[in-house]
C-alpha cells in the first residue's frame, strides 16, 4: 500500500457524444427514434465510468449539427464520439467538426450479432444499419481535412429492447469487449492530452553536459504537448531547506521505512554500503524540501540535474535527490534525472494512465537468458516494484560528482511496455514503443534499478530496430501491454508513433 498522499489530482476528461439519424425516419417507423436514443444513453452510461460525458443526443438535421458543434466547444470537450446509430447524411455531422477541433472517433457498434431475418421489417433493420453511413462520414471528414478514427464491433447490451425481434444481448461477446476496450483507451488517451496541455514541469539545473540526445527546445515542448516548462535554479530549492522542520523530516522517514528496505553493505561493490543515519537524515531533509518546492510551484513533473564545482553546497544538495525523486514519482509527480525532460514527459504519460513509468536506460545484455537489463541510478516508480525497493549508500555516483543514498529495485515480473520520447531532425517529437516481458532474473547489487526484459525478438535484432529510430538513450518502463494505448496518446497529441 502506498502511504504517500498524491501531490496531483486531475478531473476526468470531458467527452463529447452524439448519435446520428434521419428525421424522415421518425414518422415512418414509430419507436425507432426512442430506441436509438436508448442506445445513446447506454453508451453514455458506459463511458461515464471514465469521463465526464456531454451527450448532445440525436443529430438528425444540419441545424442540430451546427448547434452541437457550439455545444461541444462551450464545454471544451477533449474528444468527440460519433455514435452511428442509423443512416444520416454527412451534411449533418460535418458542421459539428468544423466548429470543434476535438479528436473524432466514430462508433460503428451493431446491437445484435445477426438479424432475425424472418421477422425483420424496415424499421428493425434501420436500428442495425449503423455501419451504412460511416463511409460517407469518413469521406466528408477526409475531404475537409478532419482526422478521424473508427471503432467497430458490437454494442454490448445486457438486455434486448422490448421492440427488438433480434437477440441484442452481446455484453460478453469478444467483439463487444474489444470495442469497449478501444473506447476506454481513447478516453484514457484524451485524459493524457488534457493533463499535458494544462501541465507545468519544473526543470532544475541543466542537462548533463554532452548528452546531445537529451537537449530540448522548451518552445518545441510547449508547442507540441502544451506543457509549460518552469526553469528553476538550485537556489530555489536551497532556500527551502531551512524552512523544513523536524516533523517534516520525521514524516519522510516514516514514509521511507514503510516503502523501502535499508540495505547492508553490497557483496560486490565497495562503494555501495549500508546507509548511515546521517546520509538517510539528509535524504529525508532534501525529500521534504523537494515536496515543498513541487507544491509551491504547482508542478506536474520534475526534471533535474546539477553539475558544479567539486565539493560545493549545491552538489551536496543534489546528492540527496534520488530518494526524494522516487517518492515524488510515487506521488504522481514523476522525476527524471540528467535533465531529460522528454523522458520525464514519457514517465508522466505512463503515470496518468496508471501503469507506472520508471526512468530507464540500457544496463547490459544477458545473452544466456536473451534479455536486456534496463534501469538507472535515478528515479524509480515505487508502485510497479517487485517487492520492497532497497536503499543503498553510494560512495560515488558513477559518471557524476557526489555521493548519497540510491534506490535499488526491479519492476514486477510480467508484461511491460517501454515508452521513449525522442526528437527528430526536423524538431518533431516522436514516441517509440516496445512491448516485452519482465523476468525475475538476477541483478547486480550496486544501488541501481535493474530489470531483465525479454522482447519479441533476440536482443541484437531488437537493438538494431530500436537504434534505427534514433531514440534518446533513456525511456520510461510501464507494466502491462500498453502499445495500443500509447499509440492512441500519440494520435491525439499529433506526435508520430513507432511500435517496435
Amino acid at each position: 500500500m502506498n502511504p504517500l498522499n498524491t501531490l496531483k489530482k486531475y478531473d476526468k476528461p470531458k467527452i463529447g457524444l452524439y448519435s446520428t439519424g434521419l428525421k424522415a425516419y421518425w414518422g415512418q417507423f414509430p419507436g425507432l427514434k426512442k430506441r436509438l436514443e436508448g442506445y445513446g444513453k447506454f453508451i453514455e452510461s458506459k463511458m461515464s465510468e471514465w469521463g465526464e460525458i456531454f451527450n448532445y443526443g440525436l443529430i438528425d438535421s444540419e441545424e442540430k449539427g451546427r448547434d452541437a458543434g457550439n455545444y461541444f466547444n462551450e464545454n471544451s470537450v477533449d474528444i468527440i464520439f460519433v455514435h452511428a446509430a442509423t443512416y444520416a447524411t454527412s451534411s449533418m455531422i460535418l458542421p459539428i467538426h468544423q466548429r470543434s477541433n476535438a479528436k473524432v472517433v466514430m462508433l460503428n457498434l451493431q446491437p445484435s450479432k445477426q438479424l432475425n431475418y424472418k421477422e425483420t421489417n424496415t424499421g428493425e433493420w434501420l436500428a442495425h444499419c449503423g455501419a451504412c453511413p460511416v463511409p460517407e462520414f469518413a469521406n466528408a471528414l477526409n475531404r475537409s481535412g478532419i482526422e478521424y478514427k473508427v471503432v467497430s464491433g458490437l454494442l454490448g447490451l445486457e438486455k434486448s429492447p422490448e421492440m427488438s425481434v433480434a437477440n441484442e444481448v452481446t455484453k460478453d461477446d469478444p467483439k463487444a469487449i474489444r470495442a469497449w476496450t478501444e473506447i476506454r483507451e481513447w478516453i484514457q488517451a484524451a485524459h493524457v492530452k488534457n493533463v499535458l496541455s494544462n501541465a507545468k514541469f519544473g526543470f532544475l539545473g541543466n542537462t548533463y553536459n554532452g548528452m546531445l540526445d537529451l537537449y530540448s527546445d522548451f518552445t518545441m515542448i510547449q508547442a507540441q504537448t502544451g506543457i509549460q516548462v518552469d526553469v528553476l535554479e538550485m537556489c530555489d530549492l536551497d532556500e527551502i531547506l531551512p524552512t523544513i522542520k523536524e516533523n517534516d523530516i520525521n514524516r519522510k522517514e516514516r514514509q521511507t521505512l514503510e516503502m523501502f528496505s535499508i540495505s547492508e553493505g553490497s557483496p560486490s561493490e565497495q562503494l555501495a554500503k549500508k546507509p548511515t543515519k546521517e546520509a538517510l537524515t539528509w535524504a529525508y531533509h532534501v525529500a521534504a524540501a523537494q515536496e515543498k518546492l513541487i507544491k509551491e510551484r504547482n508542478l506536474d513533473g520534475f526534471t533535474y540535474y546539477y553539475h558544479g564545482a567539486p565539493g560545493n553546497a549545491y552538489e551536496k544538495l543534489q546528492s540527496g535527490f534520488i530518494l526524494g525523486n522516487s517518492l515524488l514519482t510515487a506521488q504522481h509527480v514523476p522525476a527524471a534525472g540528467e535533465g531529460d525532460i522528454k523522458t520525464n514527459i514519457a514517465m508522466k504519460i505512463c503515470d496518468v494512465l496508471g501503469v507506472g513509468g520508471s526512468f530507464c536506460e540500457i544496463v547490459t545484455t544477458d545473452y544466456v537468458n536473451e534479455t536486456i537489463l534496463l534501469g538507472h541510478d535515478g528515479p524509480f516508480h515505487l508502485e510497479i516494484s517487485n517487492g520492497k525497493p532497497i536503499l543503498r549508500s553510494m560512495g560515488l555516483y558513477h559518471g557524476k560528482q557526489g555521493s548519497g543514498v540510491s534506490v535499488e529495485a526491479k519492476v514486477k515480473s510480467g508484461p511491460v511496455t517501454t515508452l521513449g520520447l525522442t526528437q527528430t531532425g526536423d524538431g518533431k517529437l516522436k514516441l517509440i514503443i516496445s512491448e516485452g516481458e519482465a523476468t525475475d532474473g538476477e541483478t547486480m547489487k550496486i544501488g541501481n534499478t535493474q530489470t531483465h526484459v525479454r522482447f519479441n525478438t533476440d536482443p541484437d535484432s531488437y537493438f538494431e530496430r530500436w537504434f534505427e529510430e534514433a531514440p534518446t538513450h533513456h525511456c520510461a518502463m510501464s507494466i502491462g501491454n500498453n502499445a495500443n494505448l500509447f499509440k492512441k496518446v500519440g494520435d491525439l497529441l499529433g506526435i508520430k508513433t513507432v511500435i517496435i
